[in-house]
């Protein structure tokens, strides 16, 4: 990433520098004036510019025609400002104007950029009826680099939301046809935790409980119609921010923290939920418990570093070959845990024994060369008993591979 700033106060361009390399991992010219911008701009390619509204040699703002005119992004640094510019700046669609205040308008302007940065990978779904309304909402997202799906009404948005689950954000308006604004927030809420997706609802609607109402039907925030550029954009990023933090928070809290795999906590959770739903319905729960062969002599005879790089390696593996339909887990040291739901033990034994023939063929590169590793795994099918009794057969089953000589897949006796 590339960045340009153009800037003819030195004591700007040095906080801006010292912002930048602290907090972005890019590259940053700058320019004094319009002059060596213009010819910056005809050199280079960049991701975004931020420049100074007003330089020596381009008094009226003319650097920020210059920089749109290359399909630069571009964030407007200025002293002062009255509405008339502001209106003016708008209008030309540039990102952001940030009033040269204090240091947290500076911190501002390289965390827009970051965000920025971020928002190039971030789908956004905006259902309105109103091709007007839709239209706007798009070009404002587009400004700030965000992928933007459109939908006409609450029906199309939630078929475009299961087809695909990615969407970081939905913004729907109140009024549309067959299924309006709540209706979709309440269908979208059953699927989707404020985890995995943010709502902003809009109405023009005058009724003063909206807002509320909205946020009650599990929105994250609500702007009423017409609203101006800032608003939308503040609320956009902050709600993004937000739901950036939530899932690092989650994650902190439900992955192992060196394999990234979920781990013992989000295990017992999950499934403690499911365990009487899963015998109701006289449902398959099949867990393999899985130990990898020998592990105290690797970290014994290359250290813990290098006993690391086989648990993240061997975890990935196990995401890789099971990670998209069922769940692994990383129970501690290097012991691991996969469920089965919906499959019994047979089925699960074919999977497994798949899995652990593929891992001894190939090595696993470490930073003291390639090491071959086996890994010995116990499998036991739900039967009338709790999580823990389904665990503890598991155990049972892997005691019986390691004593029959390791590199195993044993299903309880």
């Amino acid at each position: 990433m590339r960045i340009l700033v153009v800037e003819d106060s030195k004591v700007v361009s040095r906080i801006l520098q010292h912002l930048i390399a602290q907090e972005l991992d890019c590259e940053v010219d700058f320019a004094v004036d319009m002059a060596a911008a213009k010819i910056l701009l005809e050199q280079k390619e960049y991701f975004v510019a931020i420049t100074d509204l007003n330089l020596p040699d381009a008094q009226e703002g003319e650097i920020v025609r210059l920089v749109l005119s290359k399909q630069t992004p571009c964030i407007v640094l200025t002293g002062s400002l009255d509405s008339e510019q502001r209106k003016r700046l708008l209008q030309l669609g540039i990102v952001d104007y940030i009033l040269k205040e204090n240091r947290f308008s500076y911190e501002y302007v390289v965390r827009l950029v970051r965000r920025l940065q971020r928002n190039i990978d971030v789908k956004v779904l905006v259902a309105d009826d109103s091709v007007v309304s839709r239209k706007f909402v798009r070009s404002l997202l587009e400004q700030h680099l965000y992928q933007v799906i459109e939908a006409d009404d609450g029906h199309s948005a939630w078929e475009i939301l299961q087809s695909q689950p990615d969407v970081q954000l939905l913004i729907t308006d109140y009024n549309m046809p067959g299924l309006d604004g709540f209706g979709l927030i309440l269908k979208v809420r059953e699927k989707f935790s404020r985890e995995e997706l943010a709502i902003i609802g809009l109405s023009s609607d005058s009724d003063e409980s909206l807002s509320a109402r909205f946020i009650k039907n599990g929105a994250n925030d609500f702007l009423q119609k017409p609203f101006v550029h800032e608003e939308f954009h503040c609320r956009v990023l902050n709600t993004l921010d937000s739901l950036d933090m939530i899932r690092k928070l989650w994650d902190q809290a439900n992955l192992d923290y060196l394999t990234c795999v979920y781990n013992r906590r989000y295990f017992f959770g999950l499934f403690e939920e499911q365990m009487e739903q899963i015998k109701q319905k006289q449902g398959a729960l099949t867990v393999a418990l899985l130990d990898i062969d020998f592990f105290k002599k690797v970290n014994d005879t290359y250290g813990h570093d290098v006993g690391d790089e086989v648990l993240v390696e061997f975890a990935a593996r196990l995401k890789h070959f099971f990670g998209q339909h069922f769940t692994v887990s990383r129970f501690g040291g290097e012991e691991f845990i996969v469920a089965f739901k919906g499959l019994n033990q047979e089925k699960a034994f074919v999977l497994m024994d798949k899995f652990r023939s593929q891992l001894e063929m190939k090595p696993i590169v470490t930073s003291k060369g390639d090491m071959f590793i086996t890994v010995s795994t116990g499998i036991a099918g739900l039967a009338d008993d709790s999580l823990d009794g389904l665990i503890k057969r598991a155990d049972m089953a892997l005691y019986d591979a390691k004593k029959s000589g390791r590199n195993l897949v044993c299903i309880e006796a």
